[in-house]
This record gives C-alpha cells, sequence and structure tokens, in this order.
C-alpha cells in the first residue's frame, strides 16, 4: 500500500510511504482508490487536523505523521463482506492513498457504512460511501472536486438564511475566489428577493475572476478592507488570514453580528488566539447543519436538496473551473505543494487518477 505522509508540525512536508497490505478480516473489503481530487479544502483538513479531528479517520500508526483525507472514488477488489462485492464502485472519503479497508454495513439504497471501530466516533457524513454507477473520467472527476466543496457552499447558504442572516445588512465572503467562497457567492446570488447584500473578498490578482463569475454585489480586495460599508455585516471566512480577519473586525466591531471560520486556505497565516474587535469568530462545521436539518426535515431531504445544489452550479463549471487531471499518487506530491504554498490559480481543478 502505498499513501503520502504529513508532517503535522509542518504541513508543507509531505513524503511517500509505503507498508504491506493488510489481510482482511470477516466483514472488511479493500478497495482500490481510482480518482480522486486535491483542493485547498484537503490543506485545511491538515490544518485542522487536532482542531476538529481529520487526523483521526485514517491513522498512519507513526506519531507525528498523518494522512490527509481525499474525496473521490474506489472499487472493491478483495472483499469479505456481503455488502461490497468485488467490482462495485463507491463515492466516498478516502485516505491520500491507494487502497482502503472498511467494514461496510448498509444504510438503505445504494449507501453502505463503515464501521471500523476507531471511525464509529467520528461525524457519520464522513464514513458513509454511496454505491455509484459508472461514469466517465471527466464526470467523476467533477464530482470527487465539485461535491464537497458546493455542499459545504450550499450548507453555509442555507445556515445563514436558517439564522435570518444574523440580522446582518450585507455578507462578507473571504476568499471568494475559492470553490468554496465561489460557491457560496453563487448560492446566494440566486435568492430573491435577497434581504443582504453580497461582498466578495479576495486578492488583487483574483478580482477579476471573481467580478466575472462570483455573482457578488460587490469585490472588495485585501487592501481596501477599511473601505467596507460599516453596516451590520456576517463574515464568512474561507482563508483563515490573521491579519485580514484583525483588520476586518476592527473595521466592523460590533456591527459585525457573526464572525465564521471555515476554511484554512491561507493556514500558514492562522492565528487562532487573537484578540478582536466585535464578536468571537466561531467554526463552522457541516455536519452539524446537515444534522440540523435532517430532524428538521426528515430523513433524505438534506442529501436530495445538496445533490440538486451541487450539480445545479456544477452544470457550468467549465466556465470557472479547468478540470487538469494527474496520473498515478506521484501526481499528488506537486498537488499538494502548490495547494499548500497558496501557488494554485483558482481556475485550476486538480484530479489524482491512479
Amino acid at each position: 500500500m502505498k499513501r503520502l505522509l504529513v508532517n503535522q508540525k509542518d504541513i508543507t512536508q509531505i513524503t511517500m510511504d509505503e507498508v504491506p497490505s493488510e489481510p482482511l478480516k470477516a466483514g472488511q473489503a479493500r478497495l482500490k482508490i481510482e480518482r480522486f481530487a486535491l483542493t485547498t479544502n484537503n490543506i485545511t483538513y491538515a490544518a485542522t487536523g487536532f482542531v476538529i479531528g481529520y487526523w483521526h479517520f485514517f491513522p498512519s500508526g507513526i506519531d507525528g505523521q498523518g494522512i490527509v483525507p481525499v474525496w473521490g472514488f474506489g472499487e472493491v477488489v478483495e472483499s469479505r463482506s456481503e455488502f461490497a462485492p468485488v467490482g462495485e464502485r463507491f463515492y466516498g472519503f478516502y485516505p491520500l492513498a491507494d487502497e482502503l479497508v472498511i467494514t461496510p454495513e448498509p444504510q438503505g439504497g445504494a449507501v453502505i457504512l463503515d464501521v471500523t471501530e476507531h471511525r464509529r466516533k467520528l461525524p457519520v457524513v464522513y464514513n458513509r460511501y454511496n454505491r455509484g454507477k459508472p461514469k466517465t473520467p471527466e464526470e467523476e472527476g467533477l464530482q470527487s472536486l465539485l461535491q464537497p466543496l458546493l455542499a459545504t457552499s450550499y450548507l453555509l447558504s442555507d445556515w445563514l438564511q436558517d439564522n435570518g442572516f444574523f440580522e446582518a445588512k450585507q455578507v462578507i465572503i473571504g476568499s471568494a475566489s475559492s470553490k468554496t467562497g465561489l460557491g457560496l457567492c453563487k448560492f446566494l446570488a440566486e435568492i430573491s428577493p435577497r434581504p443582504v447584500t453580497v461582498v466578495g473578498l479576495t486578492s488583487a490578482g483574483n478580482k477579476d475572476f471573481v467580478v466575472s463569475q462570483s455573482g457578488c454585489d460587490s469585490v472588495v480586495i485585501y487592501v481596501e478592507i477599511e473601505t467596507l460599508e460599516k453596516i451590520p455585516s456576517v463574515y464568512v471566512d474561507m482563508a483563515g488570514n490573521a491579519e485580514v480577519k484583525q483588520r476586518l473586525h476592527a473595521h466592523l466591531g460590533d456591527l459585525l453580528r457573526h464572525s465564521s471560520a471555515v476554511g484554512t486556505s491561507h493556514w500558514d497565516q492562522f492565528q487562532p488566539k487573537q484578540e478582536l474587535a466585535g464578536p468571537k469568530p466561531q467554526f463552522f462545521f457541516a455536519p452539524s447543519q446537515i444534522e440540523k436539518r435532517r430532524a428538521d426535515w426528515g430523513p433524505g431531504e438534506i442529501e436530495r436538496q445538496i445533490t440538486g445544489a451541487w450539480k445545479r452550479i456544477a452544470s457550468d463549471a467549465q466556465s470557472w473551473l479547468d478540470l487538469k487531471e494527474h496520473q498515478g499518487l506521484d501526481a499528488a506530491l506537486p498537488v499538494y505543494d502548490a495547494l499548500a504554498k497558496g501557488q494554485a490559480a483558482p481556475r485550476d481543478g486538480h484530479v489524482i487518477a491512479l
């Protein structure tokens, strides 16, 4: 089994490792990982690996070394489980590696749940695997890339509406060029009539991209934060840039009705302990909104809404996304390195095929 190990103290340091494949026990199945996406979302998983717990899904067994989770497709190549026969293909949460052993249990319909002991206490949404029909490589690439990101975008939009936008008049989206940020801009732009203005916050280099693709009411670059209108606001932070957060909180103060931390694409400028004006930032954890909507709407409805939403936004992806497929696990090394160093272009969507 080949896998990529990330130094948990310096997540820019990633190395290839190889270990013997473990024999299957009764009830287990081995999936060969065949295609997965790499995005700044995965850098967030690494940056918050201890804070939120992403290192716990696929433990490496080596102190100080973690395996970053990715979203993608795998095929059952060996099985001792009646619930995952050889040849079936599943979309879900995988390690940055070339295989995964699961202990599947049926969840109804096309869904199985990995009930491997160490995953039992982890959020269920990450332990579900969806049996899939054959798709083209491009279709699998787009799903691996966009479904998890746009699902988060949709849940953020739903959460903001569910909370009445915290009685704000404007929503400010940090790192609006990121795919999750862009998706949130697009979902908010669909609301009509919309009770808030939507402001995309981005770098000077990405401003034209956000202006042309986001549907935001206005786009502000980081050096212009102090020009933001001083009205009741919500800040949705995809970047985790400590300086940007400090300046925005100082500028808006108590007019900031809520400050939400979603991602850490600028993880190297992230400072967990900051003295900030206005409200204390709170992590947005997408599985919590999923569970709330399951209780509100009944089983299956939030999943149906998410599926329809991400497919709707992805339908014109060719206008704002360049899908780039790379061959082999080794190819993940330079892609991860560019993402971790903030050097990836916002239009690029990277998929690794094994």
